[in-house]
């Protein structure tokens, strides 16, 4: 069963014959420590407001998100996800020519291709541990003319992060469009990090970021850019429909922003349990487990007797998925990538690994 974004639960609980909620999915990349109790209780709460229309200039949420990301709230878009903020984007941008640092997330790819962009990928290499090398980019988006940057920042799949000083490195040199999918910056160990902090200071940043992960909210599709001041920002702000955003995500994001507790505890909780799966990895000779700075870590098989199929498919049995990862650029059927998920799961899920190897 092939899928370009993780599990789909619904097809695979039919194909198990078991409940969606009896899957362990290790290949989503969702926070697991449920919804934030603010945000669901003010859910719970206010029910009976489906019967009115959202406020079309979402005020309190732009100033709940302005508060939580340090930035101004007019600097602020919303969407219907990061997805189509990422859409958007690349269609108010029109580019020409873009430069995609890879393997990376399809759907940028997919949306440059709509607009029929011609795609340049820089590729984070095997050989360097997937880390970047910054005067290698710096060099040929000074040889070549592009019109766009395209980052996600940790990457995904490969976890890598680029450090908010080399982002700045590379829009000096570039001095046009560059967009940040932050999709995963909520998993990295400091708010530094984030290139929300370039937006106030240059005038061609779009960074993108969702709810689906951090906040484990998949199903409310709320997403939000924050972008500089300037053309972009303009366009932007005339896109979305009226009320594009359902009253229930503005009623949950408002209070899901500001839950301190809930956002200290997830950010506990996923140090604890992110080295217990990646110590539990690589204690396998089989494998090679790359540095991740996301609530991911991208595998490599290196037993010749298998590959990252009858690894999925021997877990599949077991009601547990993983993330093939040969769908993306660069990468063969020999890597996977498994997310955070609680220590019950991942002690079941290496436990599992280990029964898979002891096969061969």
């Amino acid at each position: 069963m092939k899928s370009n974004h993780g599990a789909n639960l619904h097809q695979l609980s039919g194909v198990l014959g078991i409940e969606q909620n009896a899957i362990i999915d290790f290949s989503s990349n969702i926070n697991p420590f449920g919804l934030s109790p603010k945000g669901l209780e003010k859910l719970k709460n206010n029910l009976n407001l489906a019967s009115i229309y959202p406020d079309p200039e979402y005020i309190e949420l732009k100033n709940s998100i302005a508060n939580y990301c340090n930035c101004n709230a007019n600097n602020i878009v919303l969407g219907s996800g990061a997805t189509e903020l990422i859409a958007s984007t690349i269609k108010v941008i029109n580019p020409k020519k873009a430069l995609l640092l890879s393997p990376a997330y399809s759907e940028y790819e997919k949306e440059l291709n709509r607009i029929e962009a011609s795609i340049t990928k820089f590729f984070y290499k095997k050989e360097n541990n997937f880390k970047l090398n910054i005067d290698e980019i710096i060099n040929l988006i000074t040889k070549e003319e592009f019109d766009m940057i395209v980052i996600c920042n940790p990457n995904n799949p490969t976890g890598t992060l680029i450090s908010i000083q080399e982002i700045e490195e590379i829009y000096k040199a570039f001095q046009k469009p560059i967009m940040i999918d932050e999709t995963y910056i909520e998993f990295t160990e400091s708010s530094e990090t984030s290139a929300i902090n370039l937006v106030q200071k240059y005038d061609k940043i779009i960074v993108i970021r969702g709810t689906s992960k951090f906040f484990s909210t998949p199903g409310i599709r709320l997403g939000y850019a924050i972008i500089s001041a300037g053309d972009i920002l303009n366009t932007m702000t005339l896109i979305p429909n009226l009320w594009n955003i359902n009253i229930f995500a503005a009623i949950m994001g408002e209070a899901m922003f500001s839950d301190s507790d809930y956002i200290k505890m997830c950010h506990l909780n996923f140090l604890e349990n992110f080295t217990t799966l990646y110590e539990g990895l690589k204690s396998f000779k089989d494998f090679k487990v790359y540095d991740s700075k996301s609530n991911f870590i991208l595998c490599e098989i290196l037993n010749p007797k298998y590959d990252a199929t009858s690894l999925y498919n021997f877990l599949l049995k077991k009601g547990i998925i993983i993330r093939k990862a040969e769908s993306f650029d660069g990468l063969n059927s020999n890597f996977f990538r498994v997310c955070v998920l609680t220590k019950e799961n991942i002690n079941l899920l290496l436990s599992e690994i280990q029964k898979f190897i002891l096969t061969f």
